[in-house]
């Protein structure tokens, strides 16, 4: 049966979470490792990509394989979470998600273990049919594999799904599972970038809920 509302999917660091400066200082500790340049937030925001070794080379001019991104990662998240007790939500992230009739999902690359007791410190659990972070220990990759794990812990069809988030893979990874994507300005990607993608874009979490209710009377 056709839902009468498409499920939404969220995605958490730079969506729901307000956590741009954060991860941005995170990453310059992990350049600052091996002697390279500081970036600025809005040159992340241009130059930011999955996988993350990728955006990594580019800024370092150099090859960053396995073994040097393990390292840099590292680097990173240790850099972000002594900085995590400074992040917020979205200033609208529970009013969009309150606004919303149907089902609601967290899918997110940061590690499970960690992404779960966060979300549930903002008192966001109860909101969520389901909540998944990457169960790996290393991240950086792309986030269409996991979605696809996520619909399928969910018993979904990827049809009946609308994921908003703040990354061009995250329109990627909804493509791949034949479902739609309204892309958010807030967080880690440049505005520019995701209006030239084509998607659906939003300059507030509510906006973007409002969005996802427009595709679902169109296409669900």
């Amino acid at each position: 049966m056709t839902p009468a509302h498409p499920h939404l999917v969220w995605d958490w660091n730079g969506t729901l979470l307000n956590d741009l400066d954060l991860v941005v200082s995170s990453t310059n500790a992990a350049f600052a490792s091996v002697g390279g340049p500081r970036i600025t937030a809005d040159e992340h925001r241009v130059r930011f990509r999955r996988p993350i070794a990728d955006y990594y080379a580019e800024v370092l001019g150099q090859a960053v394989d396995d073994e040097a991104f393990g390292r840099l990662d590292r680097i990173f998240h240790d850099a972000y979470r002594d900085g995590l007790t400074t992040c917020v939500l979205a200033h609208d992230a529970v009013a969009a998600m309150s606004s919303w009739p149907g089902g609601q999902s967290l899918l997110s690359m940061w590690f499970h273990d960690e992404l779960v007791p966060a979300v549930d410190t903002h008192g966001l659990t109860s909101r969520f049919l389901r909540i998944d972070g990457l169960r790996a220990t290393i991240g950086g990759d792309r986030k269409a594999a996991s979605l696809t794990e996520h619909l399928a812990e969910l018993r979904m069809d990827g049809r009946d799904v609308v994921l908003i988030g703040d990354s061009l893979d995250d329109a990627d990874a909804a493509l791949s599972v034949g479902g739609r994507a309204v892309l958010y300005t807030g967080g880690f990607t440049d505005p520019t970038r995701l209006k030239a993608s084509g998607h659906p874009v939003a300059d507030t979490l509510t906006e973007a809920v409002a969005l996802a209710g427009v595709l679902g009377t169109a296409s669900f």
